[in-house]
């Protein structure tokens, strides 16, 4: 490195001031200090998505070279390793980097100091002068391998570098700022995990692999010998932390072991590059990496919890189980968990997935009704598009050709020939708009007055013999399509995410990652139907301008054929719960259900127990806003226990 005259070892250790000629760069990139078999910094793009965004602290008691912590560099770390003279590196460098470096200025890049300087015992040195020896030897020993002999001795050979980066001022001072706020420990990882790991913590496990083929010797490059045995034992470890509510990564050789012992977590298996093998065809291996999800600590004991005043202005219907009134139940089960993103699968009246988007969350909201949709596109998919109050004035007015399909189709059925011809007018006018969200509103608002001019809100029968007087009865159908117009306009608001409504089958849906699922599918009942196609078929008609629908003209409130659900059976309900929960298996899932449906609360709760490790059951008392049939209205079968159930 230096031109200078040859001393003996002992004098390139001796104590040198140097000046500072820079300021600290604490925002400068971290590198790890050391070369280091089997570092991770070419598995960091693997690693690091699996890290969550929030946790205690970071716990590392493999440590080595350090790679994925100093990628990280965490505010509260706690770093570990059983060999000493590593632990004495990291903590010189976090106590005294400029101690470090000065020493580190003095060696020269020659076979006779490199064994000189290996010669010496580093237990006999100051802390700094010892620490300046091991990056030393790293950088110019045979490919960065650390490796003693029966007395504990260094014994790898000269490497024979040209220009090895013996010096890296910029990495060891910016190591020192990340290091001087971490806890350094010396000691058996089981020890520090004891100690140390506490429930929310992060912990990364990189221990000495299991042997593969070429990759066999490993263990002769680490100071601490690790055996099938040992590996039976972290494995167990990792069961502990696991229940003990740490998320933990931990990275192996691709061994069948591991897969048996870790094949109840998340493994993945990734192509790396090795280089240590003197063999130049055996210098590509596959490693590892096994994913364990901290375990939530659910609380059962419903407590419900408030929801932002945005879910509040969500436009009141009278949809049929709407979960309205379980918002801050719902809230108080799912605000127990970490998630940014999440599915409504059955959105039905679309407030569960209003209320998520209301709490930040990234929503999709699905449903194999287009009246849902239509809703969801309005007001959760659309984060500023209103429809201005002179736009839906105009809408109301005669401007363009009408094809009469509701005043001759559903003639003396549900409305009036004036309220007929009205909604012939809009459904012109709305499919003439442009902007996808202003149809979308225009449309929702459509449905709602045509829900609210509806006694009961429902088009089960024909006539008006459960008019009871209401103010929504009395009013316009222009005004009550004004109003909804402004009720919607008012709930729409931007959460800074993506969110997205869709039409579809919720068996189709691509799962992706999403953080939690929430699924309130139509009840099969022996009691009753689940048929929301019958009850709405008017306004999903109008959703879906009739377009792809089977029109019954003989039964006397012209519905059309219900859309195929395998929720219309017991037997179907069962398989289909199956299915969706092992589709996705990888969320939070959290269930609305009735203590009246089928299959049962012990059925439902093996089949759920089939794809997530730990199942709750959440008991709600509700009332149903109106019975099944019109004879049971205010009976007291409408009073039912709700349960959430709970997967994660």
């Amino acid at each position: 490195m230096y031109d200078r005259p040859m001393k003996p070892a002992t004098a390139y250790m001796e104590t040198t001031t140097i000046p500072v000629t820079r300021p600290l760069m604490h925002q400068a990139a971290a590198r790890p200090l050391l070369k280091w078999a089997g570092g991770k910094t070419q598995l960091l793009d693997a690693i690091i998505p699996g890290i969550p965004k929030k946790y205690g602290r970071y716990i590392e008691p493999f440590f080595g070279g350090g790679a994925l912590f100093f990628a990280v560099r965490p505010e509260r770390g706690v770093i570990a390793d059983s060999n000493p003279e590593l632990v004495n590196l990291y903590r010189s460098v976090a106590d005294d980097p400029e101690g470090v470096i000065a020493r580190l200025h003095r060696f020269e890049n020659t076979e006779e100091v490199f064994y000189a300087v290996r010669a010496l015992d580093w237990t006999r040195l100051p802390s700094a002068e010892a620490a300046a020896r091991t990056i030393f030897l790293n950088k110019t020993c045979f490919n960065g391998l650390y490796r003693v002999n029966r007395a504990g001795q260094f014994n790898v050979p000269f490497g024979r570098y040209k220009n090895p980066n013996i010096l890296d001022e910029e990495a060891l001072r910016t190591a020192s700022s990340i290091l001087r706020n971490t806890t350094i420990i010396c000691g058996n990882y089981k020890d520090v995990l004891r100690e140390q790991a506490h429930s929310g913590d992060f912990v990364f496990l990189d221990p000495p692999y299991l042997p593969v083929s070429e990759y066999a010797d490993f263990k002769r490059y680490t100071r601490e010998q690790f055996y099938e045995k040992d590996h039976l034992e972290l494995a167990a470890e990792v069961d502990r932390l696991h229940e003990l509510g740490c998320h933990v990564i931990l990275t192996n050789s691709n061994h069948s072991l591991v897969h048996e012992q870790y094949g109840k977590f998340t493994v993945e298996v990734v192509k790396t590059r090795r280089h240590i093998s003197c063999n130049g065809k055996g210098r590509t291996g596959e490693d590892v990496i096994v994913t364990v999800h901290s375990k939530p600590r659910f609380d059962p004991g419903l407590v419900p919890v408030a929801v932002p005043a945005q879910a509040g202005r969500y436009p009141s219907t009278r949809y049929m189980g709407s979960k309205n009134k379980l918002l801050k139940e719902i809230w108080a089960v799912a605000s127990q968990f970490e998630f940014e993103t999440a599915i409504d699968l059955f959105a039905g009246s679309g407030i569960v997935g209003y209320m998520l988007k209301s709490q930040g969350k990234a929503v999709v909201s699905n449903d194999y009704m287009a009246m849902p949709a239509t809703f969801a596109k309005a007001m959760i998919e659309n984060s500023e598009v209103i429809l201005p109050q002179t736009e839906a004035l105009a809408l109301l007015e005669a401007t363009r050709p009408v094809d009469r399909f509701v005043e001759t189709t559903f003639q003396g059925l549900y409305f009036s020939d004036g309220d007929n011809r009205l909604i012939d007018r809009l459904r012109a006018n709305i499919k003439a708009l442009r902007n996808p969200y202003k149809r979308a509103i225009a449309m929702s608002a459509l449905i709602r007055a045509c829900l609210k001019k509806r006694p009961r809100g429902i088009f089960t029968y024909v006539g008006h013999r459960y008019d009871d007087g209401r103010k929504d009865l009395l009013m316009s159908f222009g005004a009550q399509f004004l109003e909804a117009v402004d009720a919607i306009n008012a709930a729409i608001f931007d959460n800074g995410k993506k969110n997205r409504a869709r039409h579809g089958d919720a068996m189709t849906l691509p799962h992706g990652h999403a953080g939690l699922v929430y699924i309130d599918p139509p009840y099969y009942s022996p009691l009753s139907d689940n048929e929301y196609v019958r009850r709405y078929h008017f306004v999903e008609g109008l959703a879906r301008d009739w377009q792809g629908v089977e029109i019954q003209e003989r039964t006397a409130t012209k519905k059309f054929k219900s859309y195929p659900t395998p929720f219309s059976s017991r037997k179907g309900a069962a398989a289909a719960f199956d299915r969706l929960f092992s589709h996705f298996r990888r969320s939070i899932l959290v269930v609305s259900y009735s203590s009246n449906s089928q299959p049962t609360l012990d059925e439902m709760v093996a089949i759920m127990a089939r794809n997530k490790r730990h199942v709750e059951v959440v008991p709600v008392d509700y009332r149903y806003s109106f019975g099944n049939q019109g004879h049971k209205a205010g009976n007291s079968r409408n009073t039912v226990q709700e349960y959430l159930f709970v997967g994660h």
